[in-house]
């Protein structure tokens, strides 16, 4: 196969290259833990806010509204000076100013503003946005095509490491290890901790990969003919991918922005806001483990139809999540974790397939579609503020039916689909 440009830019020879990767690989792996563990503290964060400020879900949701909606306004901005800086600078820029948004938690809280807050949400994203926009086809490019999908699942599984571990520590420093703190005892400074010791890890990661030697990559050709503006959006695979990115991480996001108060209901799990934060673990700890089997799975089996069978499973737990109650309706629920573990990553590199020079606008693409964290999860907090939060799980299923659709057809480019009807009717 030949060398994309983005791949030819490494200037690598193949048995030097391989071992690069491997190392590279290897250093990306601390991102998508990063990343994974920023995004999970919003879920400890929204019934922290939630009782400080006394919000409706509506307003609590918007925490991830400014959180995810980043996403959608940074995402093609990102996309294009990743192109011009290449995957490694890009990274350190995000980085940097993801810590940036971690240090505004101080005046944040300082000045007990709730929009303060949704500001530094918003600054902590958009460095976060930049890192998927450079990290992401930064593994799919950095080994053969065919094993991008389980090359990208593996290392989003320390992502879910991340996600797994943060409850913890947000619990334990949000909360400071009460079992039912109350609006009078949890206060603004509380939060102040866990977001600078975050900053300080930022900024450490920052001047590390601003030292290591990485592949080349990502940076435009300045000799190469640029890439019409509209041409990847012309692909109807990336276009459906970008919409089956839309609701599954609406659909996940709005789940674990729920999990807390739905576990707390007594007719669910009838535990306190404190013990039931616990519990986010075991979701994001299902996706960390579905993900280690699903790289492994990948190597032998279609990516699209493992995706399928993911999403059906989840529709049926949420299914039974709705009808029933107590420890069923519970664990129905945070299994719906373990079918989300191989999602995202197939997601996209099923939609990014065959891009070539276009790789890193679809990225952008990809990325920007991940607003469906900010909308969905909004719109679940009206159902659960107009019909109850059990009955709001209703929209997450309905991500989930359309996901088993893109793996089924909709991942499939235009080109390959249409080779397969030449072929059907030779026959």
């Amino acid at each position: 196969m030949a060398a994309t440009p983005i791949q030819a830019t490494a200037g690598l020879s193949a048995s030097g290259g391989q071992a690069n990767y491997r190392f590279a690989l290897t250093a990306l792996t601390s991102l998508f833990f990063m990343w994974g563990f920023i995004t999970c503290l919003n879920d400890i964060l929204i019934p922290y806010l939630k009782m400080l400020f006394d919000l409706s879900y509506t307003q609590a949701m918007l925490i991830q509204f400014c959180f995810f909606g980043a996403y959608f306004i940074v995402s093609v901005p990102a996309g294009i000076l990743v192109s011009k800086i290449g995957y490694k600078a890009g990274i350190v820029t995000g980085l940097l100013i993801a810590g940036a948004g971690c240090l505004l938690f101080v005046p944040a809280a300082s000045a007990h503003v709730y929009a303060m807050f949704l500001l530094a949400l918003f600054v902590l994203a958009s460095g976060i946005t930049i890192l998927q926009v450079a990290a992401n086809p930064y593994v799919s490019v950095l080994g053969k095509a065919e094993t991008a999908s389980s090359r990208l699942t593996m290392t989003q599984a320390f992502n879910s490491l991340g996600t797994t571990v943060a409850p913890f520590f947000g619990a334990w420093l949000i909360f400071g290890g009460m079992d039912a703190p109350e609006p009078g005892v949890v206060t603004e400074s509380t939060v102040q901790l866990p977001y600078l010791i975050l900053a300080a890890a930022l900024v450490v990661l920052a001047i590390a990969f601003a030292l290591l030697k990485l592949p080349a990559m990502g940076k435009k050709d300045p000799t190469e003919a640029l890439p019409l503006g509209g041409e990847a959006w012309k692909q109807r695979h990336l276009m459906l991918g970008a919409l089956g990115i839309f609701v599954y991480v609406g659909a996940e996001v709005g789940i674990g922005s729920f999990l807390v108060s739905y576990l707390s209901m007594a007719e669910i799990g009838g535990m306190s806001k404190a013990a039931a934060s616990h519990y986010i673990a075991w979701y994001f700890g299902g996706a960390m483990v579905g993900r280690f089997i699903g790289a492994v799975v990948m190597q032998k089996v279609n990516a699209g139809k493992v995706l399928a069978f993911n999403a059906v499973c989840a529709v049926l737990l949420l299914a039974l999540t709705i009808l029933s109650s107590g420890k069923l309706a519970m664990w129905s629920l945070l299994l719906v974790g373990l079918c989300n573990s191989i999602m995202f990553p197939t997601i996209f590199s099923l939609a990014i397939t065959g891009l070539k020079q276009y790789t890193s606008q679809g990225s952008g693409i990809l990325c920007l579609a991940i607003v469906g964290g900010a909308i969905l999860p909004l719109l679940q907090g009206v159902f659960a503020d107009s019909f109850g939060v059990q009955i709001a799980f209703i929209l997450p299923l309905l991500c989930y039916i359309y996901i088993a659709f893109y793996g089924l057809n909709g991942c499939k480019p235009r080109e390959i689909a249409a080779q397969a009807a030449v072929a059907k009717e030779a026959l």
